[in-house]
């Protein structure tokens, strides 16, 4: 897959020959450099870009049908709440607005099966176990920012997405906050199982969620190398502290700095 942006000699090359399968129900991190076509490659499987060259599809159909059928959840940067809706709407909004997706949700194949097994929670249910539950009717202002970062990922997980792509949800939040947003999201992806495209600075963060780390690099942005994490779930504190741990964090700080060296040469 190719994506670039202007023509010709001035064109800037985002992503260039890449190449990457992404398992149903896996966590996938992707690492690397600003620049490196990390947020780009994300909003190609969101349905926001297109890439000029090259093939991309989320469980068998083009990105932009699934996302007119909601099996792709986004969760930016910043949370993006309406200021003057509660908790509660703002997380069933998307839901009110897109009443048509289930209509084209019969027509993918093998979906509505693979919803059927997906535990059945109400937004309620999801707030409450993102602790929310006493929150629901308070304004985004009355919130901390994370307590606004939890409300974005219970709403991209109450439309039941199959994908969910976020864009380094916790970058703006205080190390404590960060792995307490950690812990939630892991419960809610643990028992939800959702295919998950998670982008990071953090080498920290991608070993403790990700089953696989994908390295990338610049000029042009490119995959250049994919690190299997074979460690036990759930990972906590206990295991973060552990031999094991700090071998995978060192070995994909190497392929960074590999990679980065490769932009240099």
């Amino acid at each position: 897959m190719r994506r670039a942006y202007g023509a010709g000699r001035s064109a800037t090359v985002a992503l260039d020959d890449v190449e990457l399968t992404v398992p149903p129900g896996r966590f996938v991190s992707l690492i690397g450099p600003s620049g490196c076509g990390k947020s780009t490659l994300l909003r190609i499987v969101a349905g926001l870009e297109q890439p000029d060259r090259g093939e991309v599809l989320v469980h068998g159909v083009a990105p932009a049908e699934a996302c007119a059928a909601k099996m792709v959840g986004l969760v930016p940067q910043s949370p993006a709440l309406l200021p003057w809706l509660s908790v509660l709407r703002n997380v069933t909004l998307p839901q009110r607005l897109n009443s048509g997706a289930a209509r084209r949700r019969e027509r993918i194949p093998g979906l509505a099966a693979r919803e059927a097994a997906a535990p059945a929670r109400t937004v309620q249910e999801l707030l409450a176990a993102a602790g929310l539950g006493e929150s629901l009717h308070k304004l985004p202002a009355e919130l901390s920012g994370g307590m606004r970062q939890r409300v974005a990922i219970v709403r991209a997980f109450a439309l039941r997405p199959d994908v969910l792509v976020m864009d380094e949800p916790f970058s703006a939040l205080d190390e404590l906050t960060r792995e307490s947003l950690q812990d939630q999201l892991l419960a809610l992806w643990e028992e939800w199982r959702t295919t998950v495209l998670f982008v990071t600075h953090s080498v920290t963060e991608a070993v403790r969620l990700s089953d696989t780390v994908v390295v990338m690099a610049r000029g042009p942005g490119r995959i250049v190398e994919t690190v299997g994490i074979d460690l036990p779930r759930p990972r906590d504190e206990g295991l973060m502290r552990e031999r094991r741990f700090h071998a995978y964090e060192d070995l994909v700080r190497d392929r960074l700095r590999r990679a980065w060296h490769s932009e240099a040469a």
